[in-house]
């Protein structure tokens, strides 16, 4: 197994992918470390059939399950972890739902970091390391210096994020993210771990 797909934190997106469930067990079967469940536009019956059968199948590969945003079917699947945004729960709300479940957090700024891991993030998510388009409305590109900064800042597992391709994904490791997480580059990055 690679070093980077033992780094690759996969965002399977159920509103963009053309088949969710087939390219998150692509990923299992890659190696990834995480796979993450997304579904911003996908009504509560679906999100929830999708994430309970990526559940099941991250629970046979062993593989840490985590859902974006929704700490309720979080909870129903008992996910590993549940991702919040700076616009979703608070980590204390959030709490109320999911008990001690892993929570990760985005932040796009030394002090949004700094503030996720004092307010009891397991994890930090920093970027967007570089230009994305996943993204509608996409914070100001954070760049690898300050991505190097945050890492070496906080104690807290730092994945990397936004822009993240099979070109930039060796210098972003050696900025000292522990884990790239990939949304639209993750088909390229498992037709590379072939």
């Amino acid at each position: 197994m690679s070093r980077l797909s033992e780094s690759l934190y996969a965002i399977v997106d159920a509103t963009h992918a053309e088949r969710p469930l087939e390219l998150a067990f692509k990923a299992l079967n890659a190696g990834c470390a995480i796979v993450q469940l997304r579904a911003k536009r996908l009504d509560d019956v679906s999100f929830l059939e999708i994430a309970t059968r990526v559940r099941s199948a991250c629970g046979h590969a062993g593989v840490p399950f985590v859902v974006n945003d929704r700490a309720d079917i979080a909870r129903l699947v008992e996910a590993d972890g549940l991702h919040l945004g700076q616009e979703d729960l608070s980590i204390d709300d959030a709490r109320k739902v999911v008990g001690s479940m892993q929570i990760g957090v985005s932040t796009h700024s030394l002090e949004q970091a700094i503030a996720a891991e004092a307010g009891g993030a397991d994890l930090i998510a920093f970027g967007p390391v570089f230009p994305t388009k996943t993204k509608e409305n996409p914070d100001r590109v954070v760049g690898l210096e300050k991505l190097a900064e945050v890492c070496g800042t906080v104690s807290r597992p730092v994945v990397a994020i936004g822009g993240i391709t099979p070109e930039n994904a060796r210098e972003t490791l050696q900025a000292g993210a522990g884990h790239l997480a990939v949304i639209s580059a993750l088909p390229r990055f498992l037709d590379d771990a072939r």
